[in-house]
């Protein structure tokens, strides 16, 4: 956890100009429906936010989305990939969407109990 929440704070760091805001918040949420509650863990930033066409590929190994999110110096590409693939071993999932008033919230979600 400690991991995937790390990257998640980074990666926010990275794209928030100077004087923004990275915010990170959880929260239990009902499935209803029979199905398990999960908690989710939410980062947002101030930044520019993701090209609509990239949200659905942000997770892929290597994939960087666009100039105002290029690869910055001493990064890899991984980090969000690793993300995926880690709450994805412990049952999870992940998802990222852009905020209505900019920037970003990259989340994931994993069984509560």
């Amino acid at each position: 956890l400690r991991q995937i929440v790390g990257a998640l704070v980074d990666n926010a760091l990275r794209h928030t100009p100077q004087g923004g805001t990275v915010r990170l918040g959880a929260a239990r949420l009902s499935r209803g429906g029979g199905q398990r509650d999960v908690i989710r863990v939410a980062v947002e930033d101030t930044g520019a936010g993701i090209p609509p066409e990239a949200l659905p590929r942000i997770f892929e190994r290597y994939f960087q989305a666009g100039p105002s999110r290029s690869r910055h110096p001493g990064t890899s590409g991984l980090g969000l990939s690793i993300v995926r693939a880690l709450a994805e071993a412990h049952g999870g999932t992940v998802g990222a969407e852009n905020r209505t008033e900019g920037g970003a919230r990259l989340w994931f979600e994993l069984p509560a109990g």
